[in-house]
């Protein structure tokens, strides 16, 4: 499959899971043929593995994307790292394709000069929040990446740590309240593309609130959102 290209004038294309509509999602091969192409950003999700280390794996197990099924947040680095995963055919044979760590996907975004979009999987504790943080900071990248989570806790702990850290909280649906939750702590959005309108981005850029969306494969949507001003428009295919 060959990736879209997407005539945007003012959005900013983050490539969802690395380029998830080519290579397997969230491994080093789908971020580093996202760093060779013109996205924006490279959205990844991170979890903490039984012994401390922070991978990037969507799910909170392993079967889909592995076969072999094991519960990441039970299971130690090393035994994650041994996995190898199917292919898109859901097929196994690739050597290549195994679960990165997090340092592994920020330095190929530095590499390839692309802000990291990450998004903090499950409840974290505070101190797993710091030591990602710690982890950005010694590839001297923190200011480069964007914390997305749908977990509001894990938006306010980043908040305490780093109270001006770029951070979008993901959500589902639009609600009337959710503009002024936003604004309160100063957070920018991250929300089901489906969800959002014309107006509904102009009233939320009038509270200073830049606006992501997840996840559009579709060209005439991505061109109808960006032509609205949306920022960010996060895609598995849309170049």
């Amino acid at each position: 499959m060959n990736t879209i290209k997407f005539d945007s004038k003012s959005a900013k294309v983050v490539a969802h899971r690395g380029l998830s509509g080519i290579e397997k999602e969230n491994t080093n091969a789908a971020f580093i043929a996202a760093g060779n192409r013109s996205y924006y950003g490279i959205e990844t999700d991170v979890h903490r593995t039984l012994d401390g280390k922070f991978v990037c794996i969507h799910d909170d197990t392993t079967g889909r994307v592995a076969i072999d099924n094991m519960t990441v947040e039970e299971t130690t680095f090393d035994t994650l790292r041994r996995l190898n995963l199917a292919d898109r055919d859901n097929i196994k044979g690739r050597e290549d394709l195994k679960i990165p760590t997090l340092k592994e996907y920020i330095s190929t975004c530095k590499r390839y000069e692309k802000f990291a979009v990450l998004e903090l999987k499950n409840d974290f504790e505070k101190e797993d929040i710091a030591k990602i943080c710690d982890e950005i900071i010694e590839l001297d990248y923190l200011q480069n990446v964007i914390f997305i989570s749908f977990s509001f806790d894990n938006i306010l702990k980043l908040r305490e740590l780093y109270p001006t850290q770029a951070a979008q909280y993901l959500a589902d649906d639009y609600t009337d309240e959710l503009p002024e939750m936003l604004k309160e702590h100063k957070l920018d959005l991250d929300i089901r593309y489906t969800e959002l309108t014309e107006e509904r981005i102009a009233a939320l850029h009038a509270d200073g609130i830049k606006v992501n969306c997840w996840t559009c494969d579709d060209k005439q949507a991505g061109e109808d959102l960006s032509r609205w001003g949306i920022d960010f428009i996060t895609s598995n295919i849309l170049e």
